[in-house]
């Protein structure tokens, strides 16, 4: 896609890349709706990849916009525990309000073994991967039980994977860029029905001239997702 960022952008195969809305969305909308082709997609892939689903506990790596959505995708599709993994109040206030039972501050193996305390010794059913470092990778890894999923949709930075351990462990492991398009029907649905409200995660917004200024608030963590309006 090019220029989307802009006032005008140019969608190649939009015939069958662009999902139309039921009709004009309401403005109170419209954040929700664009998180649905964004952070929203890329989160509800981290959880289908997971396994999420009724009666699992879901435990979320990540606690940036992708991180959160991840939670909110966990509660929709019938988690009935859900781990958020942050360090930060304001962003620990949003998953609970997305849907997150517990939060844990810890990273690394300290943080799993907070995920396996938190479930008895076992770990967590299902595990999203929403930072693509090797620590998170590794901390999702280790925060799964044997058996278990983990969903990754981090960017992978220098991540290398021991054989040996998922050979052991028998953890399913699977994810990659996310198929959005697979999901906007459904999303779209959702948030129209006012079921989701996913555009809580947008805490800044800024005119479209300061966009570098709204890239350098998420990068210093001032903010969780900015919303650019032309």
């Amino acid at each position: 896609m090019s220029g989307a960022q802009a006032e005008y952008a140019r969608v190649p195969l939009a015939d069958g890349t662009l999902v139309k809305t039921p009709g004009m969305p309401d403005a109170s909308l419209i954040p929700s709706l664009l998180t649905a082709s964004d952070v929203l997609g890329t989160g509800w892939f981290g959880a289908v990849a997971a396994h999420a689903g009724p009666g699992k506990t879901v435990a979320v790596v990540g606690d940036g916009a992708v991180g959160l959505m991840a939670v909110l995708a966990a509660k929709q599709l019938g988690a009935s525990r859900i781990i958020a993994m942050s360090r930060h109040p304001d962003r620990q206030k949003l998953a609970r309000e997305f849907g997150a039972t517990d939060i844990v501050e810890e990273r690394g193996d300290a943080g799993a073994a907070a995920v396996k305390e938190l479930t008895n010794g076992y770990g967590a059913h299902a595990v999203v991967e929403a930072v693509g470092l090797q620590e998170s990778m590794m901390q999702a890894i280790h925060a799964a039980r044997s058996g278990g999923y983990v969903g990754f949709v981090g960017v992978s930075h220098g991540v290398s994977l021991a054989g040996g351990e998922l050979f052991g462990k028998e953890v399913h492991l699977f994810g990659g860029p996310a198929p959005v398009r697979r999901f906007l029907p459904d999303l779209i649905q959702r948030i129209w029905r006012r079921e989701i409200d996913p555009g809580k995660v947008f805490d800044l917004t800024l005119p479209l001239e300061r966009a570098a200024e709204g890239y350098r608030a998420m990068d210093e963590r001032r903010a969780i997702k900015v919303l650019l309006q032309p």
